[in-house]
């Protein structure tokens, strides 16, 4: 376990900020191993490993031990949520930067947080990149949206996000919103004057599923409420309607496409 006056001494040799990389994990023992060599091979050379792990049951703890020396903090207790144990890793953090890399999901390459920090010089206070999104038998590319359009939802992949720390730390997730909680920070960040600045490179690599993925229709109704609060906002809600409409009609082709034609339309989408 690295201590803090190690993590400082660190800081001050390479003169580069300190990363901290926050794992949140529950029962995720066939994809745990896989994200957290993706992070300790990074090749940067100034990086903090936080784990956070909901109280699993299986092999997950098993497996985070064996790389335990390598973890600056790691816990494993019930919490009330993914957005309650990222903020646990926020509690934990000690770094410049923060980004959240979930269990299954990895950096792009070995490279990239060297290609991100090592010559950084922006007075941004959110930085964000490309996904790489795993289909299981296939990926595809996506670029980064711009952040004026968070109103629609999310424009980036929150694994493909590094945040200022110390702003994090004074804006933490809204535990309340368990499925969404992402974009609400994303957006009120921006609604609040927060500068974003796009990195022009694909930050990681995500498998499709996850809570927002799991149901579509929660996640657009839960969106469109984080966005809108209690406040009316017709057009707004109108968007999210067209959504909803979007993803029947979109569901309804899949039951009577070929799959090989389904790929075609999802590969058409790379940007």
């Amino acid at each position: 376990m690295i201590s803090k006056l190690q993590v400082t001494e660190s800081k001050n040799n390479c003169n580069l900020p300190l990363i901290s990389v926050i794992t949140v994990v529950f029962n995720s023992e066939n994809f745990i191993e896989r994200t957290i060599r993706s992070v300790l091979e990074q090749n940067y050379p100034n990086t903090e490993y936080i784990v956070i792990d909901g109280g699993s049951s299986d092999r997950t703890l098993e497996i985070v031990n064996r790389f335990k020396s390598k973890i600056k903090y790691f816990i494993s207790e019930p919490d009330a949520g993914i957005y309650d144990a990222m903020n646990k890793g926020l509690a934990a953090a000690k770094g410049d930067w923060v980004n959240f890399m979930n269990a299954g999901d990895i950096f792009y390459s070995e490279n990239t947080l060297s290609k991100v920090f090592i010559k950084l010089e922006c007075p941004a206070q959110i930085l964000y990149g490309g996904v790489e999104i795993d289909y299981h038998k296939f990926s595809r590319r996506e670029n980064p949206g711009s952040p004026n359009k968070l109103w629609q939802g999310m424009q980036f992949s929150h694994q493909s996000i590094f945040v200022d720390l110390k702003y994090h730390k004074n804006n933490l997730f809204n535990i309340n919103n368990n499925i969404t909680a992402d974009l609400e920070f994303l957006y009120n960040a921006y609604t609040n004057g927060i500068i974003f600045k796009k990195i022009n490179q694909i930050i990681s690599r995500v498998v499709i599923g996850g809570i927002s993925e799991a149901n579509r229709y929660q996640t657009i109704k839960s969106s469109c409420n984080a966005i809108c609060g209690r406040r009316v906002k017709p057009l707004v809600r109108i968007y999210f309607l067209t959504l909803f409409v979007d993803l029947f009609i979109r569901k309804a082709l899949k039951l009577v496409l070929p799959k090989k034609l389904v790929k075609k339309i999802i590969l058409s989408k790379e940007k």
